[in-house]
C-alpha cells in the first residue's frame, strides 16, 4: 500500500511545516534522553555497558515503533499512515533548526551577546570569544551538518524500510534516531560509555552526510561545488559532518570555521549576514527536496502493510 508510506511523509512535512517539534513532555526523543542519562557515568567496564547501550536502545525504539505502527495497520492503511507519520515527524527536525540558524545570525549585527547565548541551541562549543563573523560561520556549519543529522538520516532510512513494509521504515527511522541521540548524548573522548555510540553512529551517518551536500549543492543549483568541496571535507575530527559543511562553504565561496579544530578556506572572509542567511535557506531547500525524494521513494516501493495485518 504505495499510498500509506507517501502519507506517512505528508504527514511528518505537514507537522513539520505546522508545528515545528512536539511538546518536550510529549516528544518520544526527550523521553530517550531519559533513558540513556543514568548511563552517563563512570563504569567499571565502560566499552562493554557502552555497547550494550548503543544496541539495545535503538533496537528497542525501533521495536515500540514498528509494533504501534503494526497495530495500527489492524484499523486500516489510514491509521497506519497516521501513526507512521507521527512517528517520522519525532524523528526528524528542520524547522526548528532554520529558526534557531537564522536568530543566531541576524544577532551578529546589533546583539552579540544574544547570539553567543543563542548559539548554545546549535552548536556545542565556546562561543565567549567569537567574533560576528565566527557566530554566522558556527550557525551556518550547524544548519548543514544537522540537515544530515536531524533530517536526511532518519528520512533515508524510512525510504529504505519503505522497501520492506511501513512498520520497518518507521521503526528504521527510530532506530536511526536513537543512533544519533545517544552519539550526541554519550559520543565524546571524554566518556568512553559513548565510544560504541559514536562508531556507530559514524556508520550509520556515512551516506546520509553525502547525501546532504548533495542535496545542498542541489539547492544552490551548484553541481560543482561538491568538487570543490571534496579536498576539504575530511579536516573537521567527524568523518561525516565535513561534507555537508564544506559543500555549504563552497556554495557560500566563504570560509567556516571552528577556531582550534578545523577550518574550511573556501573563501578568504567569514560569510556576511546575508550570505550566512541565503546559507540556511539553500539548507531550508535542501530538506524540503530530501522530503520529497523520501515521499517518491516510498509511494514508489509500496508499504506491505497487507503483510501485518
Amino acid at each position: 500500500m504505495s499510498a500509506a508510506a507517501a502519507g506517512a511523509v505528508a504527514v511528518a512535512f505537514a507537522l513539520e511545516a505546522a508545528v515545528a517539534e512536539p511538546p518536550t513532555r510529549l516528544h518520544p526523543v526527550a523521553w530517550l534522553g531519559r533513558a540513556i542519562a543514568p548511563f552517563d557515568r563512570e563504569w567499571t567496564r565502560p566499552l562493554a555497558v557502552g555497547a550494550l547501550v548503543a544496541v539495545a536502545l535503538p533496537l528497542a525504539a525501533a521495536g515500540a515503533v514498528a509494533g504501534l505502527v503494526a497495530v495500527a495497520a489492524e484499523a486500516g492503511e489510514l491509521a497506519a499512515g497516521a501513526v507512521a507519520g507521527l512517528a517520522l515527524f519525532s524523528a526528524t527536525s528542520l524547522r526548528m533548526l532554520l529558526g534557531e540558524a537564522r536568530a543566531v545570525v541576524a544577532a551578529t549585527g546589533d546583539d552579540p551577546a544574544g547570539a553567543r547565548e543563542r548559539l548554545r541551541s546549535l552548536a556545542g562549543r565556546d562561543s565567549t570569544d567569537l567574533s560576528a563573523g565566527e557566530l554566522r560561520s558556527a550557525a551556518v556549519e550547524s544548519a548543514a551538518e544537522n540537515l544530515a543529522d536531524g533530517l536526511v538520516a532518519p528520512l533515508l532510512a524510512f525510504a529504505a524500510g519503505a522497501l520492506v513494509s511501513l512498520p520497518v521504515a518507521a521503526g528504521l527511522a527510530a532506530w536511526v534516531k536513537a543512533v544519533n541521540t545517544l552519539d550526541s548524548m554519550l559520543g565524546y573522548r571524554s566518556k568512553r560509555v559513548g565510544t560504541p555510540s559514536a562508531r556507530l553512529d559514524d556508520a550509520v551517518m556515512w551516506l546520509p552526510a553525502r547525501l546532504s551536500a548533495l542535496l545542498v549543492a542541489a539547492a544552490a543549483r551548484d553541481p560543482d561545488a561538491l568538487a570543490r568541496a571534496r579536498d576539504y571535507a575530511a579536516a573537521p575530527p567527524s568523518p561525516n559532518s565535513g561534507w555537508p559543511m564544506a559543500t555549504l562553504a563552497a556554495v557560500l565561496g566563504r570560509r567556516l570555521a571552528k577556531p582550534g579544530v578545523y577550518d574550511l578556506p573556501l573563501g578568504a572572509e567569514f560569510p556576511t549576514a546575508a550570505e550566512s542567511q541565503r546559507g540556511v535557506r539553500d539548507v531550508g531547500v535542501a530538506g524540503v527536496l530530501a522530503y520529497l525524494l523520501t515521499g517518491l521513494v516510498a509511494y514508489a516501493a509500496g508499504s506491505g502493510v497487507v503483510a501485518w495485518s
